[in-house]
């Protein structure tokens, strides 16, 4: 049975992945970001759920350390905290920027740090970065421009990975989703047809492929998720 790490387990993503590899056979090591949080979560013997705050970096180590003492090994983390914030370079603050880096690098880097070398040192992990296509596209990032900026980060920081990594059974991968389909966005943008947003059941599935035996060969990947948006 393999363990997998999933960040912000209680997402609309989060949510939807942690169900999905729980059902798969997976031991699920989930992290929530509030006690409170924590008891609104389903009870399984899979599932292991941990109150961290990822954004501050020894409180995300010990975490790390502590999951690896208790499990042995971790042969997949899912990197799925994030956070959103609109804005063109005339509205957004150097303030505005840090928040999102904390929200959106910061998280995932200081997780993938010290798991990237326990993957090295056993030969092999998986480590999956949330992406977002106005990191890829200026036209989609101009109004988005902190956002854009903070998720452009997990790009460069995986290609990192994988140049040292390379030859080894460790990798780097970056998933970049266009709106996913959650309540919120079917609220804020009624007049949208969510048929061509991605579903996080979809998007969870896709997840599950890249780490799971089938997609071991992958190396050096970037997935486009964007449906029809």
């Amino acid at each position: 049975m393999k363990t997998v790490i999933i960040t912000g387990a209680n997402g609309n993503l989060g949510t939807a992945v942690t169900r999905h590899f729980i059902s798969k056979g997976y031991q699920v090591i989930a992290t929530v970001i509030h006690e409170t949080v924590k008891a609104g979560m389903p009870s399984d013997p899979r599932l292991d759920i941990q109150v961290v705050d990822l954004s501050n970096e020894q409180e995300a180590e010990v975490f790390i350390g502590r999951s690896i003492e208790q499990h042995g090994s971790i042969d997949a983390a899912l990197m799925l905290v994030g956070g959103f914030a609109m804005g063109t370079i005339a509205t957004t603050s150097t303030a505005a920027i840090d928040q999102q880096v904390s929200l959106n690098f910061k998280t995932a880097y200081q997780v993938a740090r010290p798991l990237f070398k326990h993957m090295l040192e056993k030969g092999n992990g998986r480590l999956v970065f949330i992406g977002a296509r106005p990191a890829l596209e200026a036209a989609s990032g101009k109004n988005l421009l902190a956002y854009g900026l903070s998720k452009s980060l997990l790009f460069k920081l995986a290609e990192y990975l994988n140049e040292e990594a390379k030859g080894q059974n460790v990798t780097a991968t970056v998933v970049a989703p266009s709106t996913l389909d959650t309540p919120l966005n079917r609220k804020s943008m009624p007049e949208v047809d969510p048929d061509t947003w991605v579903k996080p059941e979809a998007l969870a599935g896709i997840l599950e492929f890249i780490v799971s035996e089938a997609g071991a060969p992958l190396r050096e990947s970037v997935y486009k998720v964007y449906n029809n948006a």
